[in-house]
C-alpha cells in the first residue's frame, strides 16, 4: 500500500526541529519514502494507491507511554484517596485477586482504545497476567508495545524461579514479533517486593537474553526509609553493591527520592527514567528531581502508571504536569524547554523502549505518526505548534494515528478495535468484579 499525504504542515522534530509549512508524506509500505514541501510531483501522485487532502492538519510523530499497566484500566476512579502502599495492599491487590482473563482483557483493549484516541503509538507494559494473550492482542491491533511479564519475589525459592522462567520464556517468544513491534524487557517489580538475590537473578537471566530490564524503584519515601530500616542502604545502593548496573540496560520507573549521588551513579550508567508525574502527585509519593536527572544527561521518558492511579492515559496531559513541576520547583521559566519536553515524549520514550525509531518524521524512517486537527479554539492562532503541542493539546485533537504506514484511526474513527463493543464489555466486567469481592 502507497499511501499520500498532502496539504500538511509537518512537524518533523528532528535535530533542527524543522517545520514544513505546507507539505506532504509519501508513505511506500511501512516507510516514510519521500517528504516535501508544497504539492507532491506527479510521480508521487501517479504511485499513490490512497491519497488524502490533510487541509492543513498537523503530521507529528507519535508519542511513547514508557510505563504503565493497561489492565488496570479496569480500576480507573476505585480509589483515589490513599498513599501507594496502603492503595496497593487494602484497594488495588484484592481486586486484582479477582479478576479473570475476561476482566483482564477487557481492561487492556479499552487502555488500546484510549492510547490510539489520544496519540499513542508505543507503550510498555509490566503486568503478570496473560500476557500470552495480550500480545497476540496487539499483534491485530497494530500499536507498538514493550511488554514484561512482572514478577513478585516474596515466595519460596521454587516458586521465584518458575516465575523467571516463565518470564523469560515469554520475553524470548515475543522480542521482535508482529512485525518487529513487540519488543520484551525482563522486570522485577521492585527492590521491596524482589529480595536483591533475586533481582540479581533476573539481570543476570537478562543479561544472557541481552534484553533490557525494567523496575520501579523510589517511589516513596515510605518505600526508601524503610529499605535503609532493612537492609541499611538505598535500594539503588543495593544494586550498585551487586553490579546490577554494569552491562544491563535499565529503565527505572518513577525515581523519585534520590540523592545527588544516586544521579551521578545512574549518569555513568546504562539506564534512564521514565518520569510518571500525574500518578506521584496522585499517591502523594513526591515529585522526581528530573531537572537533576537532565543536567547529568540521564535520558527521561514521560510514563502515565496505571490508570487506577493516574486516571488517563492522556500522554499530552502528563507531559504538561511534568514540564510545569519543574519550572516550579526550580523557579526557572526555561528550566525544560519546548523542544526538550517534546522530545521526551517522542523521541526520548522511542529510545526508553528500544524499538530503534527515532521518533521522528523522515524519510527511510518507519511511517509511526499522528495528525493532530490545527482547528480547536485552544490551538489558535496556529503558528505557534511547538508549544501549542506541549502547553494546550489534549488528546481529542488527535484525528489520525499510523504505524508502520497502517492507519490504526481515521477522523478519530477506531479501524482495529470496536470501541463500543469494549466500552460496553468493560462496564460489565467491572461490575462482576465488584460483586465478587
Amino acid at each position: 500500500m502507497n499511501t499520500l499525504l498532502t496539504n500538511a504542515k509537518i512537524a518533523t522534530m528532528d535535530e533542527s526541529f524543522s517545520i514544513i509549512e505546507s507539505g506532504y508524506v509519501f508513505i511506500s509500505g511501512k516507510t516514510f519514502k519521500q517528504i516535501g514541501a508544497g504539492a507532491p510531483p506527479q510521480d508521487v501522485v501517479q504511485q499513490a494507491d490512497v491519497t488524502t487532502d490533510l487541509k492543513g492538519k498537523w503530521i507529528v510523530p507519535g508519542l511513547y507511554n514508557t510505563h504503565g499497566h493497561a489492565a488496570m484500566t479496569l480500576m480507573r476512579g476505585y480509589e483515589d484517596d490513599l498513599p501507594l502502599d496502603r492503595w496497593l495492599k487494602e484497594r488495588i491487590w484484592p481486586f486484582e485477586g479477582k479478576l479473570t482473563k475476561e476482566s483482564v482483557a477487557a481492561g487492556r483493549d479499552l487502555a488500546m482504545v484510549e492510547m490510539i484516541k489520544s496519540g499513542t503509538i508505543g507503550f510498555l507494559e509490566m503486568y503478570h497476567l496473560n500476557m500470552d494473550d495480550f500480545a497476540s492482542r496487539i499483534e491485530q491491533v497494530g500499536m507498538r508495545a514493550v511488554l514484561t511479564r512482572s514478577v513478585i519475589g516474596l515466595c519460596p525459592r521454587e516458586e521465584q524461579d518458575a516465575k523467571l522462567n516463565e518470564s523469560a520464556d515469554f520475553a524470548a517468544r515475543w522480542d521482535g514479533a508482529a512485525n518487529n513491534r513487540i519488543h520484551t524487557m525482563l522486570a522485577p517489580h521492585a527492590p521491596y517486593t524482589c529480595p536483591i538475590d533475586y533481582i540479581e537473578r533476573i539481570v543476570d537471566r537478562a543479561r544472557s537474553l541481552s534484553l533490557p530490564v525494567h523496575m520501579h524503584l523510589a517511589e516513596t519515601k515510605k518505600e526508601v526509609d524503610d529499605y535503609h530500616t532493612s537492609f541499611g542502604l538505598h535500594p539503588l545502593d543495593h544494586l550498585v553493591e551487586y553490579n546490577l548496573l554494569d552491562d544491563t540496560s535499565w529503565l527505572f520507573a518513577h525515581a523519585v527520592h534520590l540523592e545527588d549521588s544516586h544521579v551521578s551513579i545512574l549518569a555513568k550508567s546504562k539506564a534512564s527514567i521514565s518520569h510518571n508525574p500525574m500518578s506521584n502527585l496522585k499517591l502523594g509519593s513526591g515529585i522526581a528531581p528530573v531537572m537533576n536527572f537532565i543536567q547529568a544527561g540521564i535520558p527521561v521518558s514521560i510514563g502515565t502508571d496505571g490508570v487506577s492511579a493516574n486516571n488517563t492515559l492522556d500522554l499530552w496531559q502528563e507531559l504538561r504536569t511534568a514540564v510545569l513541576l519543574q519550572k516550579g520547583m526550580v523557579q526557572k521559566a526555561d528550566a525544560i524547554s519546548t523542544q526538550q519536553a517534546l522530545r521526551m515524549v517522542m523521541r526520548e520514550g522511542a529510545n526508553a523502549l528500544q524499538t530503534g525509531q527515532k521518533g521522528m518524521i523522515k524519510e527511510g524512517e518507519e511511517a509511526d505518526f499522528i495528525v493532530v486537527d490545527h482547528t480547536a479554539p485552544h490551538l489558535q492562532p496556529e503558528t505557534q505548534l511547538h508549544s501549542h503541542l506541549v502547553y494546550t493539546a489534549v488528546g481529542s485533537d488527535v484525528s489520525d494515528v499510523y504505524v508502520q504506514g497502517h492507519c490504526l484511526m481515521k477522523n478519530r474513527e477506531l479501524l482495529t478495535l470496536d470501541e463500543e463493543k469494549i466500552r460496553y464489555e468493560v462496564n460489565n466486567q467491572y461490575q462482576a468484579t465488584v460483586q465478587s469481592l
